[in-house]
């Protein structure tokens, strides 16, 4: 029987916090002043650089010989390859691509058509479970939050592997292929029960089906059916492309790869990037764009007035509306400046659906918020350039296959473990230096009292 949490009084409560914040503060403007870079940003928005990467390149400005900022269209390149390049491809020969993806992050270069089926093969069949492993892993320990189901099933993943600690590039490949093969089952296991035990609903596990790409397993799974359309599969695969990878600086890789630079075993630096993506400034961001679509779409008598929808926006920025952060969910990134490219092709290949699921309005107002949302920036924050990030498309998209809000973040984060694994493999094997940045000591220097003089 389960004994039941005893949580401090709120007098208990009151006093501990009075007690932290007579004794703690931090100044922001001490950043400034002692030229400490916050959040490991420069004083131009641009990241600090702390490494080398091959894997992939975030590209959202250009820097002019003065050093100023030029902003251009945003690109992102896996492996020196543009991505809109491999969405014409997919889209062009009416192919799956996320599997080809994993390939060219893991390895470098693109597979040849034997190398692709080979390795759609290793993937599939690597997609069942550990025998044992929904009953005991999974369905014992349920979890109201999906990701943090899956940061506890990659780390339960250690006790079923023989080679946990080894890290031979051989052992890496092999763990890595294996989390990203069986993430999506897991992922859709942990709904399941999550439903039935907190949503009171019924539960289905089906097993996977040989042949399918990642998307369509991923549908398969989820739906009660198993019945999906081809354009749907074919969206969600753009959704797996597109945010396979960001570079070794996004919050999420960067912490997985600075737990691997301590040696630590792969369970432990993938299970802490699930950690880092499931934060609402990160990964949780799409969720927040939906649900400040219903209050625009509540707040705006005539949807298609752009004028009325400038005036909510600006409410907004002024936290007058929304929930009063004064952020415009799915608008600005660190890096993008004119565009996001995801963003870009998301809004392309999500419309036509859009219109067949009925799900128009909804699309035009995103559209408008895209439009709109820098001008009301500018007017509101001076010259700061932003633009739609991916999380603006992103949630209808999933919304529109059916998807529920609770894995709107985890496909996020089986989309992102190939590049993940990808850092990790990089940082492990040529790195071999643990991250160690340093921070700057503000504490006021006190002698120790004995308790008595206290």
């Amino acid at each position: 029987m389960a004994v039941e949490k005893t949580r401090l009084s709120p007098g208990s409560m009151k006093f501990l916090c009075g007690e932290y914040l007579k004794n703690n503060f931090i100044d922001p403007e001490t950043s400034e002043r002692l030229g400490v870079k916050r959040g490991l940003r420069n004083p131009d928005g641009t990241g600090v650089l702390a490494g080398l990467t091959n894997v992939c390149d975030v590209v959202g400005y250009e820097k002019a010989a003065d050093g100023a900022i030029m902003p251009i269209p945003g690109k992102l390149v896996y492996r020196g390859i543009n991505i809109e390049e491999i969405v014409r491809e997919a889209y062009d020969h009416d192919r799956f691509v996320f599997e080809e993806v994993i390939w060219l992050l893991l390895f470098g270069s693109l597979p040849t058509a034997f190398e692709l089926a080979q390795f759609q093969e290793i993937l599939a069949s690597h997609r069942e479970l550990p025998e044992g492993f929904a009953e005991d892993m999974i369905m014992k320990a349920p979890s109201p939050n999906i990701m943090n189901k899956l940061a506890r099933s990659v780390l339960a993943l250690y006790s079923y592997d023989e080679n946990p600690e080894d890290l031979s590039l051989e052992n890496l490949l092999e763990q890595s292929i294996s989390l990203i093969a069986s993430l999506p089952t897991i992922m859709v296991n942990a709904y399941q029960v999550k439903r039935r035990v907190y949503d009171r609903q019924s539960m289905y596990f089906h097993m996977p089906t040989p042949g399918q790409s990642t998307a369509e397993h991923i549908l398969a799974t989820y739906r009660a059916d198993q019945k999906f359309i081809h354009e749907e599969a074919k969206l969600l695969d753009l959704c797996l492309l597109v945010h396979a990878d960001h570079g070794g600086g996004n919050n999420s890789a960067f912490t997985c790869r600075v737990l691997s630079s301590s040696g630590t075993d792969t369970y432990s630096a993938i299970s802490a990037a699930i950690g880092s993506l499931k934060g609402p400034k990160h990964g949780g961001a799409n969720l927040k764009v939906m649900e400040q679509l219903e209050q625009i779409k509540a707040g705006v008598q005539n949807h298609g007035d752009e004028e009325e929808v400038r005036e909510f926006l600006r409410r907004i920025i002024r936290r007058q509306e929304g929930d009063g952060s004064g952020l415009i969910y799915g608008m600005g990134h660190a890096v993008y400046t004119v565009s996001d490219p995801r963003a870009v092709v998301l809004r392309q290949k999500a419309e036509s659906l859009a219109v067949e699921k009925g799900f128009e309005d909804d699309f035009r107002m995103l559209c408008l918020v895209e439009k709109l949302g820098p001008e009301v920036f500018a007017e509101e924050k001076g010259s700061k350039t932003v633009c739609a990030n991916v999380d603006l498309y992103s949630g209808l998209i999933y919304k529109m296959l059916g998807i529920s809000p609770d894995l709107y973040t985890p496909l996020f984060a089986i989309s992102r473990i190939p590049g993940w694994c990808a850092h990790r493999i990089e940082e492990v094997v040529f790195a071999n230096r643990i991250i160690r940045p340093a921070y700057k000591y503000l504490g006021v220097r006190q002698k120790y009292k004995s308790l008595e003089e206290r």
